[in-house]
């Protein structure tokens, strides 16, 4: 993702996360070397997008969102393989992000990647609905590559 994403990317933001990140909160990440965000598109429209930091040997998944009625059709787990992917080839051992509560869809999803929950952040988003903090080890693995690979398998199937 560019800069020059952020006109198709906001509309996303708002709808998905009400109120969301601000365009400058955008800026600013895009202009950081530690992060990295991924868009998707269909018939040249983003629906999708995904990014992380890289910090160390961590990688911090800061957002994932598609557009609702683009939803169910695996656009999330690509984007998520894929960080995660290159999250692997830049070294990272170990991944985290936070997750409303309430989203159990979501959840579901990154724990099918290895997350597990460790903890809660209070009154973290702005409805003060609280975080559920959820970490990956063992990223740096065969067995990490094996479950990447067999996640692939379920949007990617081999011939």
């Amino acid at each position: 993702m560019t800069e020059a994403h952020l006109p198709e990317v906001m509309p996303i933001e708002r709808e998905v996360f009400a109120p969301g990140w601000s365009e400058e909160a955008f800026r600013n990440d895009l202009r950081n070397p530690a992060a990295l965000y991924l868009i998707l598109r269909v018939d040249g429209k983003i629906v999708a997008y995904a990014g992380m930091w890289l910090v160390a040997d961590e990688a911090h998944i800061t957002n994932v969102a598609v557009k609702p009625e683009y939803r169910g059709r695996n656009f999330a787990k690509r984007l998520i393989h894929r960080l995660l992917s290159i999250a692997r080839e830049r070294g990272c051992v170990k991944a985290i992000l936070e997750v409303r509560v309430s989203n159990t869809p979501a959840q579901k999803l990154y724990e099918k990647f290895g997350f597990r929950p460790v903890a809660i952040r209070p009154k973290y988003y702005d409805n003060t609905e609280d975080a559920l903090i959820m970490w990956l080890e063992g990223l740096d693995t065969p067995e990490y590559e094996a479950t990447l690979r067999a996640i692939e398998q379920e949007f990617c199937p081999a011939k």
